[in-house]
Order: C-alpha cells, then sequence, then structure tokens
C-alpha cells in the first residue's frame, strides 16, 4: 500500500491493530475515573471524617503528580516487557487504591492510596499512549487522539451512576464497587494488549520530516530539539490550565454561574453548560487534530491551533461578560487546548523512532506535570491584574509556542532529522546506543 507497509498478522483477531487501539481507549475510559470522579467524593469524605477539603485535595495533587513523573518509567518498563504485565499492575494499582479509599480512616492512608492510584493510572495512560503510537506509525496523531480522548469519555460514561451510588449507599461503598469494577476489567482487558512487529507495520514515507532512528531516552533528553519541543509542551499545556481551571471562579467573579441557560429542552445554570460543552471539546479535538496533523504536519497544525487558542483566550477576555459570547469561547479554548495529548506524542515518535515510543513519550509527558506548577501563578496575576492580566498571559504564552512552532520547531527538526538519517548519521547513532544503553538498555522482549 502507499500508505503503509502492511502483512496479516498472525493469531486471533484481537491482535489486528485497530482492536489494539479499541482495547487501549477502553482501558483509558475505565481508569478515567481515578482523576475526573474524583471530585465527587471530596465533600462526602469531609461530611463523614471532618479532615478539610483542603487536606482531602491534597491526595488528589499526590495523585496528579505520581501518575504525571512515573510515567517515563512505566514507558521503559513497555519497552522493555510489553504492553500486558504493565497494565496488568496498572489495573490492579488503580482497584487496590479505590478498595484502599473505601476502607480509609486518615489522612496518611488517603495519601499512600493516591500514590498506589497515580502509579496506576500512570502506567494505563502511558503503555496505552505509547503502544498506540507503535501499532500506528502511519497515524500516529489520530490514534494517540483516540487513546487520549478515551480517557475523558470513560468519566462522561460512568459519572453519573457514581454520583447516584454515593447518594444512595455512601461513599465508602462505592469506592469499593467501582475500585473492583474497574480494576477487573482493565486486567482483563491487560491480557489481550500486544505489541507490534515492528517488520509489519512500518512508517510510510511522509511529507514532513519522521525520523528512521530509534532514539532510546537517554539519547533524546541530550538534543536540543527534544528540550525545544519540551518547553512548548510546558508553555502551551500551562498557558491553557491557567485559564481551563479558572473557568469556575470567572464565571462567578462575572456574575455569570447561576444564570440559567436552555439547550436541547433542558435547562442548566450557566457554568454546568458551559463546562458539559468544553469536556465534549477536550475530547473531541484530540483525535480530530491528530488526524490533521497526519495530513498537514504536526508543526503546521500547531501554528493554526496555538495561535486560535491564543484568540478565543483574547476574545473570553473582550468579550465573556456576554453569557454566549462566555460559552462559545470558553468551548474554543478547550477545542484548541486538547489537542496536546495527541499531538506531543505524535511529534515525539516522529522524531525519536517507534522502538522506545512509549519511554520517550512518558518522558515528554512529564511536561504536564511541570506546567502544572506553574498554574497557580494565575491566582497571583488575578489578585494583582485581575482576570485579563490571566488572559492575556496565557494568550501571549500559547500564540508565542504556535509561532515559534512553525518558525523555530519546524526547521531545526527538519534539519536534525535530515541529518542523522545519513547512513553515516544512523550508524553514529546506533553505535552511541551500543557504548550507552542506559545499562544496557532491553530489547523489546514481551507482549
Amino acid at each position: 500500500m502507499d500508505d503503509i507497509t502492511q502483512q496479516t498478522t498472525p493469531g486471533v483477531f484481537w491482535a489486528n491493530r485497530w482492536w489494539q487501539l479499541v482495547i487501549g481507549m477502553v482501558c483509558m475510559a475505565l481508569v478515567a475515573n481515578l482523576q475526573y470522579a474524583w471530585t465527587l467524593f471530596v465533600t462526602p469524605m469531609n461530611t463523614r471524617h471532618h479532615w478539610g477539603e483542603a487536606s482531602i485535595q491534597l491526595a488528589f495533587a499526590i495523585f496528579i503528580l505520581t501518575e504525571t513523573w512515573l510515567v517515563p518509567l512505566e514507558g521503559w518498563l513497555v519497552d522493555r516487557f510489553g504492553p500486558r504485565p504493565v497494565v496488568a499492575v496498572g489495573a490492579v494499582c488503580a482497584g487496590l487504591a479505590w478498595v484502599m479509599n473505601s476502607y480509609a480512616t486518615s489522612l496518611p492512608e488517603l495519601y499512600v492510596s493516591a500514590v498506589i492510584a497515580g502509579i496506576g493510572a500512570g502506567g494505563v495512560y502511558g503503555t496505552c499512549v505509547g503502544n498506540a503510537l507503535k501499532w500506528f506509525p502511519d497515524r500516529r496523531g489520530l490514534a494517540a487522539g483516540l487513546t487520549a480522548a478515551g480517557f475523558g469519555a470513560g468519566a462522561a460514561v460512568t459519572v453519573i451512576p457514581i454520583a447516584n451510588m454515593i447518594t444512595r449507599t455512601g461513599y465508602e461503598h462505592t469506592f469499593f464497587f467501582f475500585g473492583i469494577l474497574q480494576g477487573g476489567c482493565i486486567l482483563a482487558l491487560a491480557l489481550l494488549l500486544k505489541k507490534p512487529n515492528p517488520r509489519v507495520y512500518t512508517a510510510a514515507k511522509k511529507k514532513f520530516a519522521v525520523s528512521k532512528v530509534d532514539y532510546t531516552p537517554g539519547q533524546m533528553i541530550k538534543t536540543p530539539v527534544f528540550w525545544v519541543i519540551y518547553v512548548s509542551f510546558v508553555a502551551v499545556a500551562a498557558g491553557g490550565l491557567m485559564a481551563t481551571a479558572q473557568i469556575g471562579p470567572i464565571a462567578k467573579d462575572w456574575g455569570l454561574a447561576r444564570i440559567p441557560m436552555t439547550m436541547f429542552g433542558m435547562t442548566l445554570p450557566l457554568l454546568t453548560a458551559t463546562l458539559s460543552i468544553d469536556n465534549v471539546c477536550n475530547g473531541f479535538t484530540r483525535p480530530l487534530c491528530g488526524f490533521i496533523s497526519d495530513k498537514l504536519g504536526r508543526e503546521n497544525t500547531m501554528f493554526v491551533i496555538f495561535i486560535g487558542e491564543g484568540l478565543a483566550l483574547l476574545g473570553l477576555m473582550q468579550y465573556g461578560t456576554n453569557p454566549y459570547a462566555f460559552m462559545t469561547f470558553a468551548a474554543l479554548i478547550f477545542l484548541f487546548w486538547g489537542e496536546i495529548f495527541s499531538i506531543f506524542p505524535a511529534i515525539c515518535a516522529d522524531t525519536f523512532g517507534s522502538k522506545y515510543a512509549a519511554a520517550n513519550a512518558g518522558t515528554l509527558y512529564t511536561a504536564k506535570g511541570t506546567a502544572s506548577l506553574i498554574v497557580p501563578l494565575a491566582s497571583v496575576l488575578s489578585a494583582t491584574g485581575g482576570w485579563s492580566l490571566v488572559f492575556t498571559v496565557s494568550a501571549v504564552v500559547t500564540i508565542a509556542a504556535g509561532v515559534a512552532a512553525k518558525f523555530l520547531l519546524a526547521p531545526m527538526r527538519s534539519r536534525w532529522i535530515d541529518a542523522h538519517n545519513e547512513p553515516q548519521g544512523v550508524l553514529a547513532v546506533a553505535a552511541a546506543g551500543k557504548a550507552s544503553r542506559l545499562s544496557h538498555w532491553p530489547e523489546q522482549t514481551g507482549e
């Protein structure tokens, strides 16, 4: 075929790469509640134990940091042993953490379970994204986007049953039931995951730069082009988070939060309706922009999308006091922001190869954790210059990242890949990798 070298993969039907993608998406959907459903448990826990919401929310911060910063290690394990054992351990950790939450009677117990939950969520997230990148070297943007979209879709399906069960039987029983259910389902699906045979699926010739060389994480982090990509990820993630994390407080300060809005025959408070639309946009944009980047190139897509996000931020600043404008521009911000979780893993694999894609994408994913450390700056900015200063700084950062992607990253990455794709460059990288393979970096040996 023109776009990919394919052969028939022996084995059962789920060895097909599209089934592998679906399995990864379902695993992501099942583990998503560890992040997105947490807010439903905070008030009931505080009512029962009187720990204070700030102390309870510290567990969520611990979870996010553990999930983010351990993904490189979990990716390394995927590249060595394959996706099955890593997702299986992640499933056990995810289920165990919520079961522990159901029995927790002290804050230290809650914090320990948050670490275990972070290990579980990171193992599932990093593995499924990395495996999708390996199965789809010709459609990395689309595959990473669909996989990342699954992370939000799961919460959309289960958030209402979880809320109803908390009301009926208490948060402890809900933690226990869904911990066992979700952990068990992910564990069963883990047994169906496979790593691709690199001889079956190979990247096609592209109109844009794609590496023919596979780099280990140790080699990758020594390259200037990686740090340009990393800084871009941090900039866009921080700029978006500074605004998206403040949508609720902004709506309340502007007197919009409780305004009734009627859509599709339902009347909801404006903030509730806005957040519902925003979550749909946040999920929809990941496969959409991933698909577009497969066709137009990563940096070209980044240029348009990042500038679009900056303009949406400025639009919300200028016109957001109008209820309909608030909903429109908030949705556009999420639409332009959510795609970072598809484009950046794809450009990482394009630049540094498929063989170590899980560990490499996991290393790049730590940019999300770095960005989250910058987000509190929004509170400082709002205190000194109001919400307009928050929007202005966020817009400038994201627009600058879009311009840099087109005029700095694109030529830099193209020159670097062309140089290392030459025969002498390939041999040099291979020799360097053999000499310093991170304590004899292992080959992929498992499924």
